[in-house]
C-alpha cells in the first residue's frame, strides 16, 4: 500500500479516538504516533521510544484494538516500531506479544487422591504442559559483561553447549541483590531452549518450592505426584535457594537433585550467600551444592555501568547524552537494578513531562529514587580505608615498596577504586605512587584472578568494600 493508504488509514482511526478521550492525553500519547505502513491488514506505528509503546501497550490498547477492527475490519492487527537511534536500525514489536520459550508436553504418572492403590491399581499417564516461566527480556544479548560477571556469563554459555554433561554442575551464582543473577540464570535456561527446543527447562524460586511441597504433603498420594513431576525436569533453575527452608522440603528436594544430577540434567542455583553461609541446610544438600561451580557475582564497575546505561537506552529506542550517562554511572553504583530503574524512571519522567533528558533531569530524578547522601567516596577515603584495613602508613602505600603486603594493598586500592569511583585509570594511578595506566590494569586483573582462586584475599576485598559502602 502506498504511504498515502497509511495515512489515510490511521487518520480514521484518530478521528475515532479523538473523539472518545481528553484532548490532553490525546495530544500527548497519539499525535507523536506515525503510521509507516499498512499491508494485508497490518498497521505499523512508530513509536518515540520503547517506554512509549509499553505505556501504550498498559493504557489504551483495547481502545486502539476496537478502534482499528472498526476501521479496518476483524482481521486489523497492530505492530510498533520503535524510532530508530542514530544510524540503528528500527525496533519492531507486535501489539501484546512475546517471543516466550515453551516446553513441550510431558507424560508424568500420577496416582488416586484417595485411596492408596491397590496391587492391580496402576498409575495413570498424563501428559502435561510445563511452563519454563522464563523472560524472553533475560537472554545474553541483554546482559552486560564485565569483570563483576565474566566468569559467570562464560560459564553459562559453556552449560548452554552442552547442558548437564560439563563439569559445572550445578552452577551457584551468588551475590548481592541486583547484580544479575535471575537474569543470567534465566539466559542459560533461554539459550538452551533455543539450542536444545526438546529438553524440558523449569525456573522456580526455594520459596515457591517450599510452598508447592507443603501443598503436596497435605493430599494422598499428591506427594509422589509432586516427585514425578520434578523428575521428568531436564534443566532445574531455582532462584533465591536460601529460601528453600524446613527439613521436609530439603528432603524431597535432596531426592530430586540426586535423580536430575545422576541422570545428566542440568542444576542452576542463585543465592544471596556463598553455600558454605547458608543457613539452616542440611549438610548432605549443602555438599552437593558444591560439587560443580560457585560464581560470586559482584558490584559493576564504572566502565561496566557505563556500558549497561548505553546498551539499556538504546534498546528503548531513546538518545541520551552521553554526559548524562556518565553522570549516573557515577552517582549510582550499587547495582545493575537500581541503575536501570533509575533509568526508566529519567525516560518516563522527560517523556510524559516532554522535558529534554539533562544532568540537572538526571539529578532530580535520582534524588527521588537513591539515598539523597552525598558521595564522600574519595581516593583519599579508599586509601585510608585500605591502610587502616591492612595497618600499614599511607606513606608505605604510595612508595616503591615490593613487599607482598604494601604491593598486595596497593592493588586493592587500585581495584576498589576503579570499581567504587568515577575516575580515570590515570588518575588512579597518579593517585597511587604515580603508577601509569598500564600499571592499574594489570593491578586490577591480578586482584579480579585473585579473588575467584584465594578465599581469605577475596574476603580482603570484600570487607574493605563494605567499609567504603558504608563511608558512602
Amino acid at each position: 500500500m502506498s504511504q498515502v493508504k497509511n495515512i489515510t488509514v490511521w487518520d480514521d482511526c484518530l478521528r475515532i479516538i479523538e473523539q472518545i478521550i481528553d484532548p490532553h492525553k490525546f495530544d500527548m500519547w497519539f499525535k507523536p504516533l506515525k503510521a509507516v505502513s499498512f499491508k494485508d491488514s497490518t498497521l505499523t506505528l512508530e513509536v518515540p521510544t520503547n517506554f512509549f509503546r509499553e505505556y501504550l501497550e498498559d493504557t489504551y490498547l483495547d481502545l486502539i484494538k476496537k478502534t482499528m477492527h472498526r476501521v479496518i475490519g476483524a482481521d486489523a492487527r497492530l505492530f510498533y516500531q520503535v524510532r530508530p537511534v542514530s544510524s540503528q536500525p528500527a525496533m519492531q514489536y507486535p501489539a501484546q506479544e512475546t517471543s516466550v520459550p515453551v516446553n513441550k508436553p510431558v507424560s508424568v504418572n500420577t496416582y488416586p487422591t484417595s485411596g492408596n492403590p491397590g496391587a492391580f491399581v496402576f498409575p495413570g499417564l498424563k501428559k502435561i504442559q510445563i511452563n519454563p516461566r522464563l523472560n524472553p527480556a533475560y537472554c545474553f544479548s541483554n546482559l552486560v559483561e564485565g569483570e563483576c560477571n565474566k566468569l559467570g556469563i562464560t560459564a553459562g554459555e559453556s552449560i548452554a553447549q552442552a547442558p548437564g554433561t560439563t563439569s559445572f554442575n550445578p552452577l551457584f551464582l551468588f551475590g548481592g541483590p541486583g547484580l544479575g543473577k535471575t537474569h543470567l540464570a534465566q539466559a542459560i535456561g533461554i539459550e538452551i531452549k533455543e539450542k536444545f527446543p526438546d529438553l524440558v527447562v523449569l525456573y522456580i524460586t526455594g520459596n515457591e518450592f517450599k510452598i508447592q511441597y507443603m501443598d503436596a504433603v497435605n493430599v494422598r498420594n499428591k506427594l509422589t505426584d509432586f516427585l514425578a513431576f520434578y523428575m521428568k525436569i531436564d534443566v532445574l533453575i531455582v532462584d533465591d535457594i536460601q529460601g528453600l527452608l524446613g527439613q521436609g522440603s530439603q528432603q524431597a528436594f535432596f531426592n530430586i537433585f540426586n535423580h536430575l544430577h545422576e541422570n545428566g540434567k542440568q542444576l542452576i542455583f542463585t543465592s544471596d550467600r556463598a553455600p558454605v553461609d547458608l543457613q539452616n541446610f542440611e549438610e548432605r544438600l549443602l555438599s552437593r551444592m558444591k560439587w560443580g561451580l560457585s560464581v560470586q557475582l559482584s558490584r559493576p564497575s564504572y566502565e561496566t555501568r557505563l556500558q549497561m546505561l548505553r546498551a539499556k537506552s538504546l534498546r528503548e529506542g531513546v538518545s541520551i547524552d552521553e554526559k548524562v550517562l556518565e553522570w549516573l554511572a557515577s552517582h549510582i553504583q550499587s547495582n545493575f537494578r537500581e541503575l536501570e530503574g533509575v533509568l526508566i524512571s529519567l525516560i518516563a519522567h522527560a517523556t510524559l513531562s516532554h522535558k529534554e533528558i539533562t544532568i540537572d533531569l538526571a539529578r532530580e530524578v535520582t534524588g527521588n529514587l537513591v539515598s539523597e547522601e552525598e558521595n564522600t567516596l574519595s581516593m583519599d577515603t579508599v586509601q585510608k580505608t585500605v591502610c587502616e584495613y591492612f595497618g600499614i602508613t599511607r606513606e608505605s602505600l604510595l612508595s616503591k615498596s615490593r613487599k607482598r603486603q604494601i604491593v598486595q594493598a596497593r592493588q586493592i586500592a587500585m581495584y576498589v577504586s576503579r570499581n567504587l569511583l568515577s575516575v580515570s585509570l590515570n588518575t588512579i594511578g597518579s593517585e597511587l605512587g604515580g603508577k601509569d595506566h598500564a600499571t592499574v590494569m594489570h593491578a586490577c586483573s591480578t586482584v579480579a584472578d585473585l579473588i575467584s582462586t584465594d578465599r581469605q584475599f577475596k574476603q580482603y576485598v570484600a570487607d574493605i568494600e563494605k567499609l567504603l559502602v558504608v563511608v558512602r
